[in-house]
């Protein structure tokens, strides 16, 4: 499994305790910023991590902004990919049992930091059930 992970001035806290989680399970990933709390801008990285998602040189990817809006409209304007912006445990596994999502957006602003991690390893860990859901999932890139 390897994890592309972005996130803005608004997500970069979430997203550091994210990166420990991911370095402590011994999870490969590339954080492709923000590096601090100056203001930037949510679609550089939510496109630069999307399209590296795409291409295939990450499985999945995570990004983090206040919200979890802004990153996950403009990952998912990119083809290919399936950006599911989650708030509860359930949401995260619905996520990725029906929908395959490969990418989860998540909101520092309205998430606790603990939910949040707990969102993660359930996410990474969930399987696509595959079948009625595959169909689904087919006609979204049709």
């Amino acid at each position: 499994m390897r994890i592309a992970i972005g996130a803005d001035h608004g997500g970069f806290n979430l997203k550091e305790k994210i990166v420990k989680y991911l370095k402590d399970n011994n999870i490969e990933f590339k954080d492709f910023g923000t590096f601090s709390l100056e203001s930037c801008h949510y679609p550089q990285f939510a496109k630069q991590v999307a399209k590296e998602v795409v291409a295939g040189n990450f499985d999945k990817g995570i990004l983090v902004c206040g919200s979890g809006i802004g990153m996950s409209i403009t990952a998912n304007r990119i083809k290919g990919i399936r950006a599911a912006l989650c708030w509860d445990e359930t949401t995260t596994k619905l996520s990725r049992q029906h929908n395959n999502s490969n990418l989860l957006c998540l909101g520092e602003r309205v998430i606790d930091n603990d939910l949040a991690i707990k969102m993660v390893d359930l996410w990474i860990k969930t399987d696509f059930e595959g079948e009625r859901h595959k169909i689904r999932t087919d006609m979204i890139e049709d």
